[in-house]
């Protein structure tokens, strides 16, 4: 077998096998379990610049988070189809213009993970 085939034949075993959940606190509730949709370096960011900006452009979260078009189009998405983020588009001088703001769905998952890495941080500090 040729190490290509090798390559996508792990990253295909990788990809469909099912995610362990996530560790939780010791003294944890439901709430506290860890969302996953959020965890990523770029959702968390878009997470974390919308909740201290009313809105921000596509291509203003571009630039912040030095991604191309279809990463930052495909992370948006899965966040909008979350409910957790809102987009709106309109044309500018005849170009598109896409704005995202922070719903409060958004809102209050955001502060949801938040809380549960400050309950890890708490709970490895006592260690």
């Amino acid at each position: 077998m040729s190490t290509r085939t090798n390559a996508r034949r792990h990253t295909a075993e990788a990809v469909a096998a099912p995610a362990a959940p996530a560790p939780v606190a010791r003294g944890a509730t439901e709430d506290d379990h860890f969302d996953r949709l959020i965890y990523g370096r770029v959702r968390l960011g878009i997470m974390s610049a919308l909740a201290v900006n009313d809105q921000l452009t596509f291509n203003d979260m571009k630039a912040l988070f030095d991604v191309t078009d279809g990463n930052l189009g495909a992370h948006a998405r899965k966040l909008e189809d979350a409910g957790y983020i809102s987009c709106r588009k309109s044309f500018e001088d005849r170009r598109p213009r896409t704005q995202y703001r922070l719903t409060n769905t958004g809102r209050k998952a955001l502060e949801r993970y938040l809380q549960h890495i400050e309950a890890v941080i708490r709970a490895t500090r006592r260690a």
